[in-house]
C-alpha cells in the first residue's frame, strides 16, 4: 500500500500545509468517495461546498480556502498538484526490457535493447524501435516505420509502413497511423484509387487516443506537430498538418490538405473541411463545421461556424421560434379579419 504523510506530500508539491504534517494518507478519490484515509482535491471554488461535506482525511485546495474540514495542502494551482499528486501514488508500472516469446520481430527491425516488445506484437523488417520504448501486445509495427525513446504503443495499435514516430509519444489502443488517405478520381465509369504514397510524421510528446486514425499522405507527409493531443475517435485525413500544443477533441474530422495551426482548440465532432486554413490560437465549439479558412484566435461555433456572439444569439432566437410562430399566425388572422372588413365595407 502507497502511504504519504501530509508533510512529505507538501514538500513534493511544493505547496504549503495548513494541518498535522505527520497525518497519513494512502490514496486519492473524489470529494464523493473519499474517506478518511484519502486525500481529495478542490481545483474550482465551485467545489467547495462539496468539500465540506466529503469524508476525505485532507484536501489540496487553491490558495486562501478556508472552512474545510480536515487539513489543507495549499497550492497556487491545484490542477497541476493533482497531476503530480497521481503520479505519486500511481507511477507508472516498471519496465521490462525484452521481446516475448510469442512476438514476431523481423530480423532486419532495429530493436533498442532497453525496449518492451509484448505478446503477440509484430515489428517488421527495417522497423526501429528507440531506447525503452514499449510495444504492448497484439500491436503491429510496419517496414521502416521508427518509434523514438520513451514512445508507448498500447494494444492493437498499428503503424503501418514508413510512419514515423518521435519521442515520448502515447498511442493508445486501436489507433491506426499510415493508412491510405481517401482519394479517388471518377473516369466516367468508376471511382480510380489515387496511390496513397507519402507518410505520416508525429513528433515528439504527442498522445493519440483510442480507434483514432491518422492518414498517410497522396505525397509527402500528414503532420502532427509536438506535443499536440488528439483524443478517441477522432479521422485525421491526408496530407493534414497540425501544429504545435493544440488540442482534438474527440469525434472530430479533418479533412485533406486542411492546415489546423498552433494551440489550436476544436471541440467534440468539429467538422473540418478540405484545404481549410485555422489559424493559431483559434477555438471551434463542439459540432462548429467549418467551410472556410478561419481566422488566428478567432472563437467560432454552430454549423456552418459562426463568431461565438453570433452564434449565441442565433441559439437565443431559435428558442423564441414557437413563440413567435403563433404571433405570426395571429398577425395573419387578424389582417384576414381587416381584409374582410375592408372587403365588406367597399361593397357596402
Amino acid at each position: 500500500m502507497t502511504r504519504f504523510t501530509l508533510g512529505q506530500l507538501a514538500e513534493a508539491l511544493n505547496a504549503k500545509l495548513a494541518g498535522d504534517p505527520a497525518r497519513v494518507v494512502t490514496g486519492v478519490a473524489t470529494l464523493e468517495a473519499a474517506s478518511a484515509n484519502d486525500i481529495s482535491f478542490v481545483t474550482d471554488p465551485r467545489y467547495e461546498a462539496a468539500a465540506r461535506v466529503s469524508r476525505a482525511g485532507a484536501f489540496i485546495a487553491p490558495v486562501g480556502t478556508r472552512g474545510l474540514p480536515a487539513p489543507m495542502l495549499e497550492c497556487n494551482s491545484p490542477q497541476r498538484a493533482l497531476i503530480d499528486l497521481l503520479a505519486l501514488f500511481h507511477p507508472p508500472r516498471a519496465l521490462t526490457p525484452g521481446v516475448d516469446a510469442t512476438a514476431m520481430v523481423a530480423t532486419h527491425a532495429t530493436v533498442d535493447p532497453s525496449a518492451a516488445i509484448g505478446p503477440l506484437a509484430v515489428v517488421e523488417a527495417g522497423a526501429r524501435i528507440g531506447a525503452r520504448v514499449r510495444v504492448h501486445a497484439l500491436a503491429y509495427v510496419g517496414s521502416g516505420v521508427e518509434i523514438g525513446e520513451d514512445s508507448v504503443l498500447y494494444p492493437l495499435v498499428v503503424v503501418r509502413e514508413g510512419v514515423r514516430v518521435g519521442r515520448r509519444v502515447v498511442l493508445h489502443a486501436g489507433a491506426v497511423l499510415g493508412a491510405d488517405g481517401f482519394g479517388y478520381v471518377r473516369d466516367g465509369t468508376a471511382h480510380r484509387k489515387i496511390p496513397q504514397v507519402g507518410g505520416v510524421l508525429i513528433e515528439d510528446d504527442v498522445e493519440i487516443g483510442a480507434n483514432t486514425t491518422v492518414d498517410r499522405a497522396t505525397l509527402g507527409a500528414t503532420s502532427v506537430r509536438r506535443g499536440t493531443k488528439i483524443d478517441n475517435l477522432v479521422q485525421v485525413a491526408h496530407n493534414v498538418e497540425i501544429g504545435e500544443d493544440s488540442i482534438v477533441a474527440a469525434q472530430t474530422g479533418i479533412a485533406g490538405s486542411s492546415r489546423i495551426g498552433r494551440d489550436v482548440l476544436l471541440g467534440g465532432q468539429v467538422g473540418v473541411a478540405d484545404h481549410v486554413t485555422v489559424g493559431d490560437g483559434a477555438m471551434l465549439a463542439a459540432q462548429s463545421g467549418v467551410a472556410q479558412d478561419v481566422a488566428p484566435g478567432a472563437k467560432l461555433a454552430g454549423t456552418w461556424a459562426r463568431s461565438l456572439f453570433q452564434a449565441r444569439r442565433i441559439w437565443v432566437a431559435q428558442a423564441e421560434v414557437p413563440d413567435m410562430v403563433a404571433r405570426l399566425k395571429k398577425l395573419e388572422r387578424r389582417v384576414a379579419e381587416l381584409e374582410a372588413r375592408l372587403r365588406d365595407g367597399e361593397r357596402g
